[in-house]
């Protein structure tokens, strides 16, 4: 049976480039900047959790000195956008201007909303998701909105130490603050805090559905092969490869099946072959035709 169409499977998608690109990306900035503002003010600042970054920094100032967190975050990521723009060129510059500028912006407007929670864990929870929530759009709309995200790219140049060691350096350095500025429960709800934002923050980056790459092993790699273009409609990789033991030249089928097609992949591997040996794990992310398109 010939493999039926994959068409079915392709849907619209943006351009990579291109006007249209552009404006998805400038309206992806936008809400994704008024998302953050509204966690930001209705749940972080008034508990006072400062979860890392320019924003926690805001807190912290305006716990001390009664400053509206707006103006030092605007204060904190003008001269660091232009650090940014010397530091690491033109193209980081033009992706973090917009949201360097309109996230302190949302965040004045937002200011006097009114607050839904009084509860450290609730607030921390609930301001988590709505910051990664709103990050996550923004990265997706290939923006930044600044802070101290740029100063750790900026020591990742001069030191040699990765990105996510420069951030956690900053973003541990913000909480380390807020646990001796304001309390060390403030500072423990800070990092539930920043923890649910970089989760909800890759939940937007690669979605929900966790594709699953298979590789099978087995002696009816043939048989097994047909029965995955026919009865799945998915495509195939044959990796050639040796037995460790014996030394034997092998075929090994590698097959990336959506979570839904798991068990019917696994019921053709057993039915025609039940010995063959099967390594299922996920992949956070497929492109390409029949999964996404970018």
């Amino acid at each position: 049976m010939p493999p039926k169409s994959r068409k079915r499977r392709l849907s619209k998608y943006i351009p990579v480039t291109g006007p249209g690109r552009h404006v998805i990306d400038t309206m992806m900035i936008l809400v994704g900047s008024f998302i953050t503002a509204i966690a930001f003010n209705l749940f972080l600042v008034p508990n006072h959790i400062a979860s890392g970054g320019v924003s926690g920094l805001s807190i912290i100032v305006e716990s001390l000195f009664g400053i509206e967190p707006a103006y030092t975050q605007w204060a904190l990521n003008i001269p660091l956008f232009f650090a940014g723009f010397l530091v690491l060129g033109r193209n980081y510059a033009i992706r973090s201007l917009l949201g360097t500028i309109v996230l302190p912006l949302f965040v004045f407007l937002t200011k006097d909303w009114s607050v839904p929670t009084t509860d450290m864990l609730l607030a921390s929870l609930y301001g988590g998701i709505g910051v990664g929530l709103g990050l996550g759009i923004v990265f997706r709309g290939r923006g930044s909105t600044g802070g101290l995200s740029t100063l750790a790219q900026i020591v990742q140049r001069y030191t040699g130490l990765s990105l996510s060691v420069c951030v956690v350096i900053m973003d541990g350095t913000v909480i380390a603050l807020a646990g001796f500025i304001l309390s060390p429960e403030k500072a423990l709800y800070a990092l539930i805090g920043l923890y649910i934002t970089g989760k909800f923050i890759d939940m937007i980056e690669l979605g929900l559905n966790y594709t699953k790459v298979a590789y099978i092993i087995a002696n009816k790699t043939d048989e097994i092969a047909d029965a995955v273009l026919s009865q799945l409609d998915r495509g195939l990789t044959k990796l050639s490869a040796q037995g460790g033991y014996t030394g034997d030249n092998r075929m090994v089928l590698m097959v990336v099946v959506g979570q839904s097609e798991v068990t019917q992949l696994k019921t053709i591997v057993q039915t025609l072959e039940p010995t063959a040996f099967v390594i299922i794990t996920n992949a956070h992310e497929v492109l390409g035709e029949g999964f996404k398109r970018q």
